[in-house]
C-alpha cells in the first residue's frame, strides 16, 4: 500500500478539521511545520463533514476545505458527506 496524504495551511480555521481527519483516521500521522500541516495515511484518508461540524458548531460545506488546502496527493473520491483519498493499484 502507498501512502495518501493532505496539507493545509497552519491557521484557527483548519485546527478543527485537522482534529477531525485524526479523530476519523487513528491511522495516520501528523506531520506539523512552522505553516504548514501535513498529514499522511497508508492506503486512504476520509475526511467527514459530519465531524468537522460537531467542533465547529456549524454546518460546513466540504468545498471549504479548498480555502485552505495547500496540496494533496492520491484518488479523489467527493460528495456532500465525505471527501476521501485513497491509493489505488
Amino acid at each position: 500500500m502507498s501512502t495518501v496524504f493532505i496539507a493545509f495551511q497552519t491557521n484557527d480555521d483548519t485546527r478543527p478539521i485537522i482534529e477531525s481527519i485524526l479523530a476519523d483516521n487513528p491511522h495516520a500521522v501528523l506531520d506539523e511545520q512552522p505553516a504548514m500541516v501535513k498529514i499522511n495515511a497508508e492506503g486512504h484518508l476520509v475526511i467527514n463533514r459530519e465531524s468537522i461540524e460537531e467542533r465547529i458548531g456549524r454546518h460546513f460545506d466540504l468545498q471549504e476545505l479548498q480555502i485552505n488546502l495547500i496540496t494533496i496527493s492520491g484518488h479523489l473520491d467527493e460528495d456532500d458527506d465525505q471527501f476521501s483519498l485513497t491509493w489505488k493499484n
